[in-house]
């Protein structure tokens, strides 16, 4: 684990924009109404060599426990736990308020080293708010502009005296790791061609943690089923809809009572996904394009259904745009524990999701509760195997072996009496499967077809309900190329 700073502030002063430019990505959600930030996110950043973990906070606003903005603080107290640094930043325009004063105050009580960050602090304007944060107790403040990167590079002397010597060792520890993986990667190569078998590349291990990312509309109870897993609050969860606003990553060991051994898995919560119609406001818009982007990043997406509402035709239309996506797609039916004739609404959505996705029929379906923990370790275990699935390559010999027996079973047509012929076939890639089919006149194989072929892959090679790619190319005719390059320049002459 790299060491850990947390920003924190009150809200507005820039936290989440300096959160994105230390990490160099646009991965927080940022606008100019405070509050945006809800939940605490994470990512690795590095300053002139200097790498750490990053968190950013919800702005820390004195509101009473029970309401929004006070569960929203008390996520930003616990991220404190287990810190190794944390950078107080305040708006430098503004200078020191009474908010300021009191979040200083609190973290002089905590054991977690403090650097002082005057964020806004190009131009004059800023100086008086610079001097006055010496006021609130953490030494030189560090002047930065996280909007326009000035300063930055300053943070590396007021971080590298408290979190250097940990990050050397992690440095270290990695370049071991690095080359012990790749002494194991030329062992398996060469144990593979001495046995006469394919390699499978390192980017295909499935040790690697699962990538888990948990969709559906607002309130199915999204951030609930990660925090029962979890054990403990980590995301704030209430009765208000579209909480969630960023995509968060956790990563989380899980212990799988089936083979009785722990399994790494980065859960990723994500914004409830509307009808675009019913999206008018800026902030929801972005949450929703920051949710697709967490499909995108996952292995295997969770689509979580709420047992009160049923499936919906929003639903169907996020579970198309899972598998358009190449994902690994699974349905979660949530709050079964209150569900109403519950083995018919298990029943009634699986007919509606093998009607509504007929690209891919049979999607593991799965009736789970996020308060009782019902079915969770069940579904989990599903998603190792669908990943498994997933990520699977066939050799290219048994994989045409298929292909002549499914060709015989089946020939291809042969519209107006010209006859497609069919050479071979090649996975060229996973995550999602990916075929290439070789032959000629494929430009006329109907899509009926291709639809038997792909139905032929899941079920005889061990795809299952993956999205499956097949590309045809058909063989060219040089003759022909020719004879048209000829035909043409007489038309030019």
């Amino acid at each position: 684990m790299l060491p850990q700073v947390i920003i924190i502030g009150r809200p507005n002063v820039g936290k989440s924009t300096l959160f994105n430019r230390l990490v160099g990505k646009k991965l927080a959600l940022v606008d100019d109404q405070p509050g945006v930030t809800r939940d605490r996110r994470s990512g690795d950043a590095e300053i002139a060599g200097l790498k750490f973990q990053v968190v950013d906070t919800a702005g820390w606003e004195d509101d009473d426990p029970d309401t929004l903005p006070g569960r929203m603080r008390k996520q930003t107290e616990v991220s404190l736990v287990g810190a190794d640094a944390a950078m107080m930043v305040i708006d430098a325009r503004a200078g020191v308020t009474t908010l300021d004063e009191e979040i200083a105050l609190w973290l002089r009580n905590q054991k977690v080293p403090v650097v002082m960050v005057c964020n806004k602090a190009e131009g004059k304007a800023a100086e008086a708010g610079i001097y006055e944060s010496y006021a609130l107790g953490f030494g030189d403040p560090v002047p930065v502009s996280a909007e326009h990167g000035e300063g930055i590079a300053d943070l590396f002397g007021a971080l590298w005296p408290i979190i250097g010597d940990s990050e050397a060792r992690i440095q270290a520890e990695e370049a071991a790791a690095d080359y012990t993986k790749q002494q194991n990667e030329i062992a398996a190569r060469a144990a593979a061609e001495e046995a006469g078998e394919e390699y499978v590349p390192e980017e295909e291990d499935l040790s690697a943690p699962l990538k888990l990312a948990i969709v559906g509309r607002p309130n199915a109870g999204k951030s609930t089923l990660i925090n029962r897993l979890l054990g403990e609050d980590r995301l704030l969860t209430g009765p208000e809809a579209g909480i969630t606003r960023d995509s968060i990553a956790v990563d989380w060991v899980w212990h799988d009572p089936a083979m009785g051994e722990d399994r790494e898995i980065r859960l990723i919560d994500t914004a409830g996904m509307r009808k675009r119609a019913k999206v008018t406001e800026k902030l929801e818009r972005l949450a929703v394009q920051d949710a697709k982007l967490a499909i995108d990043f996952a292995e295997v997406v969770v689509l979580l259904l709420d047992a009160t509402q049923g499936l919906e035709h929003q639903d169907l239309k996020i579970a198309s745009q899972t598998l358009e996506e190449g994902r690994a797609l699974m349905i979660a039916i949530n709050k079964w524990d209150i569900a109403e004739d519950a083995s018919s609404l298990f029943n009634g959505v699986r007919e509606a999701l093998n009607e509504g996705l007929s690209q891919v029929r049979g999607v593991p379906l799965f009736a789970v509760s996020a308060k009782t923990g019902k079915g969770l370790d069940t579904m989990l275990g599903a998603a190792f195997t669908l990943r498994a699935s997933w990520s699977k390559r066939v050799p290219t010999a048994g994989l045409n072996r298929w292909f002549e027996d499914a060709i015989n079973a089946n020939p291809p047509p042969a519209p107006k009496g010209k006859r497609i012929k069919m050479r071979y076939i090649t996975q060229s890639s996973t995550r999602p499967p990916r075929f290439i089919v070789f032959g000629n006149r494929l430009e006329m194989l109907p899509t009926s077809y291709e639809r038997y072929l792909i139905n032929g892959i899941r079920k005889n090679l061990g795809f299952d309900s993956v999205p499956v790619r097949i590309t045809f190319k058909g063989s060219s005719n040089p003759y022909h190329v020719r004879q048209q390059a000829s035909k043409q320049e007489r038309t030019k002459g």
